[in-house]
């Protein structure tokens, strides 16, 4: 039976039927489908689809594990921070505003088997303050940023110079109390201060010596510092270096090495273990789907998560989601374009100018941007792929 047209009842119907939250137990997270009854959701488990997204998850299910349960975990934390800040709030009113969301990641396809089990995690990783009480488990978010610590610091340096004047001198009072106290204990002889008098008639008199200024005029003469400064001047003149002009040789060679070093930056700022981009055309290597889809090209029509993407089969035209464990790039015909997915030259468009099958390297020219027109040798396979259309 096909699909109810828009705008009639039935298709008014099924739109009203799916809209907001349905139960969690008809819910496949590795499709990113939502069933509205047993009925079909046991449809959906039979389905050719479904089957295919169980075989990727056989190859490696530790990573889709972890995958779904660091997503889950970013979006917990991220409301708890951006929501409640660092309020000691119900884990549980957090975990209902979360699930809010349709198109959220459920608890169940992750490696926790409870909320109580997860907020546990929490707490002993230090992401916040977990405490439980009569009404369930609170927890705390615990800020650590660096605004919040550069606030933390100023608070504390204001409480310090709010000390007033009084308590610092109290506290320097006990500190020569305690002094006094314990050299009078190991025996110290103690200083006898006297008052100061003056007798009477007896006129003040001050002793002030003042040192003589150094004249070297005296010295020397006029004359004599003069013809000095004078020497001088001839000096610096006479032994003066001239400037030596650079040979072009020499200021090529520092261009060079000024874009070598420009080089190794980006190539260290864009180098990731991450490759795919829109609109590329990739090849499909795992041959745990059989035959079918084995060498098949697809062009990845979304990236989910940076490691994994949304395919569309060349030939077929059957869709599928898959890691980038499953896929290679391709290499297009010289004069090509193609696309930079890593390395220093990360998202940049260029065109393949020579290919070296010797050392599975390529040349490229970038044709956009600032860098256009700039020639990039010895650029691995792996590090550029084929532009869907092109």
């Amino acid at each position: 039976m096909g699909r109810a047209e828009a705008g009639t009842p039935k298709y008014l119907a099924n739109k009203m039927k799916a809209k907001g939250l349905q139960k969690l137990r008809w819910y496949c997270q590795m499709c990113e489908k939502q069933c509205r009854d047993e009925n079909g959701f046991k449809c959906h488990t039979m389905s050719e689809s479904h089957q295919r997204q169980l075989l990727l998850f056989a190859d490696s299910p530790g990573k889709f594990l972890h995958n779904f349960s660091k997503e889950f975990s970013d979006g917990y934390m991220e409301l708890l921070r951006r929501r409640f800040g660092t309020k000691r709030t119900n884990a549980n009113k957090i975990y209902q505003e979360y699930i809010a969301h349709k198109e959220h990641v459920h608890m169940n396809a992750t490696r926790w088997l409870t909320l109580s089990d997860y907020v546990k995690w929490l707490g002993r990783t230090g992401q916040v303050v977990a405490d439980e009480t009569e009404k369930g488990w609170f927890v705390t978010y615990i800020d650590r940023s660096p605004e919040a610590m550069e606030r933390q610091a100023k608070a504390e340096r204001k409480e310090k110079m709010e000390k007033d004047d009084e308590e610092r001198m109290t506290e320097f009072i006990e500190k020569q109390i305690k002094k006094a106290k314990k050299d009078e204990e190991d025996g110290e002889p103690q200083e006898k201060y006297t008052e100061l008098k003056r007798e009477e008639e007896q006129p003040l008199k001050l002793d002030i010596r003042l040192e003589k200024k150094f004249q070297p005029d005296s010295i020397l003469g006029k004359s004599a510092l003069v013809t000095k400064r004078s020497s001088n001047d001839v000096d610096e003149k006479v032994f003066k270096k001239p400037k030596s002009m650079p040979a072009e040789s020499s200021s090529r060679s520092a261009l060079d090495e000024i874009i070598k070093l420009e080089e190794k930056k980006k190539e260290r700022a864009n180098r990731k273990d991450y490759w795919l981009h829109p609109n590329i055309v990739v090849k499909f290597i795992s041959s745990s789907m059989g035959d079918k889809f084995y060498k098949q090209k697809a062009v990845v029509q979304e990236v989910i998560d940076k490691y994994r993407a949304k395919i569309k089969f060349l030939d077929t035209g059957d869709k599928l989601k898959v890691d980038q464990a499953h896929l290679e790039t391709v290499i297009p015909a010289l004069d090509k374009e193609i696309l930079v997915v890593n390395g220093a030259y990360r998202g940049s468009e260029a065109l393949l100018k020579k290919l070296d099958e010797r050392k599975y390297c390529v040349s490229i020219e970038i044709l956009h941007g600032p860098l256009k027109g700039r020639i990039v040798d010895n650029v691995q396979y792996e590090d550029i792929c084929k532009i869907y259309g092109t």
